[in-house]
């Protein structure tokens, strides 16, 4: 920390102690308030409009298509240099699935009320466009690096779509991206991992609570051997993690909060009032709150929600560009099953879990106005399964999915090193990348969040602006393949 003066009412000058966090925190404050709030949801929003006009509705339209493309079988999944078009989207799940879907909607509830889940659906909803438009310009502009892997990604498109004139947002996008990778993908996933772990040990040993900083130490350490473990590998070893990791996490965690959603099963509808309603009139449903308007509501809404799914940020087109998909529409479309599976699918349990069992009334209540995290998962699981099964899941649960969204960031954060420096500078990014996990361990919650936010808008600009000026490439590309034509080139722009 350090001393600042500042002036009182009357004019006296007094020195005051700031800590570390405490200047963090201000600084974030300041860049938020510019990259961040309103501003930025309007953008996010007005994005995907028009991308849900410019791809002719492909979320709704081409919704089955988009379902079944993960699993139908592709010609040339061994190509060299290329991850098949599975891992690809298995990697970039990795990074959308993770503790957003479980302490960022228990997040949205406490502070914006159950209204929040309406938002967040809306922003995914506009979010599976832009998510389509940002992996068809990531394929399309794609190239390849010196050891023979696919490379794309915002920072591609913007450098082989835009010309030279634009290559410094390029640079911006990699930068951003590096600092985004370090929060939401690192610092608030690591953190999450740690809080839980350590409530479970208290939960089974009251007597530790004093400890809690050293068992989240010990979490941290743990953690970080592993990643490192995972990241050494490169691209190779992350998708083969990952294509293992994301179908066995997704279906442990849907099966846990269908069952404690089984069990709350006459407060389903009525979970589902809550959130419509909590929409437009949030303090009427979360007990007459001081402060929680729509707009807050909204915005932790749709913050949240880009989180989980990160539609806007153009960091999943960077693991999609590595695929051996034949079309970048068709890798398009596992763009739109990403965001599907992602907020619309495991968000929503996530939701369901915690407002039908403060329904219930069993024990559980949603301190709204509070902030809140997977503890609130935590506590809902308990008041109908108990303690001791809650205390267990939950840290399996949320170690998956935190640690596949580390690894899918660490590849976003390599990736844009590389652009930037050159790929010999990847190695002691993946160093320091894997030392970071043990201070996400021990960082406080809510700055973590905060910083979190910030990297994630600051990302999402570059990103929106390549978007839009590549608007006709996407409209093209999506009406040639739609239309069947056979004269386009299975990867347009190889290089």
């Amino acid at each position: 920390g350090r001393r600042i003066r500042k002036e009182n009412a009357s004019g006296d000058r007094k020195e005051v102690f700031m800590s570390f966090g405490e200047i963090v925190a201000k600084v974030n404050d300041a860049v938020y308030s510019v990259v961040g709030g309103v501003p930025i949801i309007v953008l996010l929003f007005a994005v995907g409009i028009f991308c849900t006009i410019l791809s002719g509705a492909v979320q709704f339209r081409r919704l089955g298509k988009a379902l079944k493309v993960p699993f139908e079988k592709s010609g040339k999944g061994k190509e060299a240099g290329a991850t098949t078009p599975f891992q690809s989207l298995c990697t970039a799940l990795a990074s959308t699935v993770g503790t957003g879907n479980i302490a960022g909607v228990a997040g949205a509830i406490a502070i914006g009320g159950p209204g929040a889940i309406f938002w967040m659906w809306v922003s995914a909803l506009l979010g599976m466009a832009t998510k389509y438009a940002e992996v068809v310009i990531s394929m399309n502009y794609r190239e390849k690096n010196a050891r023979g892997e696919w490379v794309g990604g915002p920072m591609y498109a913007i450098k082989n779509g835009l010309g030279k004139g634009w290559r410094w947002l390029a640079y911006v996008f990699a930068a951003c991206c590096i600092l985004a990778s370090l929060g939401i993908g690192n610092l608030s996933q690591v953190n999450t991992i740690a809080l839980t772990f350590s409530n479970a040990v208290t939960y089974f040993a009251p007597a530790a609570a004093e400890y809690s900083n050293y068992i989240n130490l010990a979490v941290g350490i743990l953690c970080a051997i592993f990643v490192g473990l995972v990241v050494v590998g490169g691209l190779k070893r992350l998708s083969a993690v990952t294509e293992k990791m994301i179908p066995l996490m997704s279906v442990i965690y849907i099966v846990g909060a269908l069952i404690v959603i089984g069990m709350n099963y006459q407060y389903i509808l009525p979970a589902f009032g809550l959130i419509f309603k909590g929409a437009f009139n949030p303090s009427a449903v979360a007990g007459g709150v001081v402060g929680m308007t729509i707009m807050t509501t909204l915005t932790k809404g749709v913050g949240r929600g880009i989180f989980s799914n990160e539609a806007g940020l153009g960091s999943a087109p960077i693991a999609h560009a590595s695929s051996s998909a034949d079309s970048p529409v068709k890798q398009g479309l596992h763009g739109v099953f990403e965001v599907f599976v992602d907020t619309i699918v495991i968000c929503t349990l996530s939701a369901l879990l915690i407002i039908t069992s403060h329904l219930v009334s069993n024990g559980f209540e949603i301190a709204y106005g509070v902030s809140a995290g997977a503890e609130l998962a935590t506590a809902a699981i308990t008041s109908r399964l108990g303690g001791i099964f809650a205390n267990i899941f939950m840290p399996v649960a949320v170690s998956m999915f935190a640690l596949s969204t580390v690894f899918g960031w660490s590849l976003y954060g390599a990736r844009s090193i590389e652009f930037l420096f050159g790929a010999k500078y990847v190695k002691f990014y993946n160093i320091a990348f894997s030392l970071i996990v043990v201070v996400g361990a021990v960082t406080e919650l809510e700055l973590v969040w905060a910083l979190s936010d910030t990297f994630n808008m600051m990302m999402a600009i570059p990103n929106l602006i390549s978007v839009l000026a590549l608007s006709g490439v996407i409209a093209k590309l999506t009406k040639d393949y739609f239309a069947k034509k056979k004269d386009i080139p299975e990867i347009p722009n190889e290089k």
